[in-house]
């Protein structure tokens, strides 16, 4: 089973709207889909930015299958197709180079909790949003929480960046796993914290999943958007906390169920 794999042949199936936004470390292509209109409000969301939480990939597909009632959404499978064919395959098919740095860091051949990028860049802290001034930041190359050298160092969030700024969507939303929880705050001012306390409680009704205040993350992609692009972001994070990373296939039945219309339900309150 390859993630990155069932994302490319999907791609090359689909009759849509669709293209590559930007290259990985290592070359592979970042692929979006839009689904819906163009006329109305549009919608980002981001799957796969870290590499262990691969199965959100998956979710993704449905989103693109289910589609949309207003508006649209551009819908990115695979921030982070590196690091997520890392954990599932290993290093053997990476250069010698790159398999000598990534063994040296994870100090293992088990990839399979791997979270950040080829460079051991952990994706969702490298935006410009209070960059390295989180509690769990690590300032050297990790399996997770690594910083970079400086925001934006890595092809992945410097493209999903400039992808971002081109589309200028109202929202944006990224799924995560696990904990079965939705984010939603990140310093804005009280009138935009009360309009998205009441659009994440709106994703909550549907989804079931509780909202939460968060205190001390920095440098993700909700983080980035809420706070210099000055519009709603959510985080959701998927699946169950009493799973174990990395979620597989068998549980996803009900990520779908909880998960399936909630593009719609953030369209339709934004």
């Amino acid at each position: 089973m390859s993630v990155n794999d069932d994302i490319r042949v999907f791609y090359e199936s689909y009759s849509g709207e669709k293209g590559v936004y930007g290259k990985s470390v290592l070359g592979k292509d970042l692929y979006y889909f839009h689904i819906g209109d163009k006329v109305g409000k549009q919608v980002i969301a981001q799957y796969s930015i870290h590499a262990r939480e691969w199965i959100t990939a998956y979710l993704a597909l449905e989103h693109v299958r289910h589609g949309t009632k207003q508006g649209g959404v551009y819908i990115l499978p695979l921030t982070n197709p590196d690091g997520v064919f890392l954990c599932q395959n290993g290093v053997r098919r990476f250069p010698l180079e790159k398999q000598k740095f990534l063994l040296e860091v994870n100090k293992s051949n088990d990839f399979s909790l791997w979270k950040a990028n080829a460079n051991a860049v952990d994706l969702n802290v490298n935006f410009d949003a209070r960059w390295g001034k989180g509690k769990s930041n690590v300032f050297v190359p990790a399996p997770s929480s690594y910083i970079g050298r400086k925001p934006f160092s890595e092809p992945e969030s410097s493209a999903l960046r400039d992808f971002t700024v081109l589309i200028k969507p109202d929202a944006t939303i990224s799924f995560h796993s696990k904990g079965e929880e939705i984010y939603y705050e990140f310093h804005q001012d009280k009138a935009s914290l009360n309009r998205d306390k009441i659009i994440a409680q709106k994703l909550s009704s549907y989804s079931t999943y509780p909202t939460k205040s968060v205190k001390g993350s920095v440098g993700g992609y909700k983080d980035w958007c809420i706070e210099k692009l000055l519009i709603p972001s959510f985080t959701v994070e998927v699946g169950n906390d009493g799973l174990s990373h990395p979620i597989t296939l068998k549980n996803f039945i009900d990520i779908r169920k909880k998960n399936l219309n909630l593009l719609n339900i953030l369209l339709e309150n934004i």
